[in-house]
């Protein structure tokens, strides 16, 4: 039911219709049928008639002429049709802007190594999001020094890097290497010394740009010497793994990046993995709050490892 009062006073005496009234009017001037308007609404037909005489009868003025069942728009009621589409497009404007701020807030922007996001965060984030489905991250990849005024709320690197001392910093897991390959090569290019098992001479190495001291690394952490065998260099880490998985050579992989594949058979790890002195930290510019949906991001990724 509409009340005989419509308005409300405003700071200047002058009433306006109230909100529902006024949707009312809204839907019989664009359709110009109270029939539709009641339908599209969910209310009757005589309660969008009754809706539109109150307004009419506040105003002391047609809005609409009525003609033989059927309703057109009076100039009047043309004027106030603009009027109120131009204000219940900005209300719905200003409602939409208002969703998409509390929808961006809520949002975050977690940036991770490219091969890392690839061969171990993704494959695990539906776990994440079962157990957090109210947390909404946006995942993106990015490598090396980063900057959070671009946009990143969070980062996941390795702490190969210098990064300002303003950045909080929460470890993860510790980088831990070996050489992997295809198990069918594993024969033809590993051999055990004593106790020990080696890399044979003529194995293949893959190389990659983005970790050009892999393997001497790899080797002055074993104290191995390093295979003479040919070998090839790639653009990105994640592609001299995947050379590992189609027979062309030995790569060095990381546990964390190739431990899905070693599970599955697709890679072997003969001479096992040692820590090389670097870890992987979840990086934020601030401390992180105690029961936050990052603190939750953080005892999660640690669960993971």
């Amino acid at each position: 039911m509409f009340s005989d009062k419509i308005g409300e006073p405003d700071s200047h005496g002058s009433r306006l219709p109230s909100l529902l009234a006024l949707r009312c009017f809204e839907a019989a001037a664009r359709l110009e049928n109270f029939s539709r308007a009641a339908d599209e609404l969910h209310l009757t037909h005589g309660a969008v008639s009754r809706a539109v005489r109150l307004i009419e009868d506040d105003l002391g003025i047609a809005l609409f002429e009525r003609r033989s069942r059927r309703v057109y728009l009076t100039g009047a009621g043309r004027t106030l049709a603009q009027a109120v589409n131009s204000g219940f497009h900005l209300m719905r404007q200003a409602v939409g802007e208002l969703r998409h701020s509390a929808r961006q807030e809520k949002r975050w922007v977690l940036s991770c190594e490219p091969t890392l996001l690839m061969r171990w965060l993704i494959p695990r984030w539906p776990d994440f999001q079962a157990r957090h489905p109210d947390i909404e991250v946006h995942l993106v990849a990015g490598g090396g020094p980063f900057s959070f005024a671009s946009g990143i709320d969070l980062a996941i690197r390795r702490d190969d890097f210098p990064w300002p001392a303003s950045y909080h910093m929460e470890p993860l897991f510790a980088e831990s290497v070996g050489p992997v390959c295809s198990p069918g090569k594993v024969a033809a290019w590993s051999a055990a010394k004593g106790r020990r098992k080696m890399l044979r001479p003529d194995a293949p190495l893959l190389h990659t740009r983005t970790r050009p001291g892999a393997w001497p690394d790899w080797a002055a952490t074993t104290g191995q010497t390093l295979a003479s065998g040919a070998g090839q260099s790639f653009e990105h880490f994640y592609f001299s793994l995947q050379a590992a998985i189609a027979g062309l050579g030995v790569a060095v992989g990381p546990w964390h990046l190739v431990r899905d594949d070693i599970d599955s058979g697709l890679l072997a790890a003969p001479l096992g993995f040692v820590e090389d002195g670097s870890r992987y930290c979840l990086f934020s510019p601030n401390p992180l709050s105690d029961n936050s949906p990052q603190a939750s991001l953080l005892e999660w990724l640690r669960q993971m490892a």
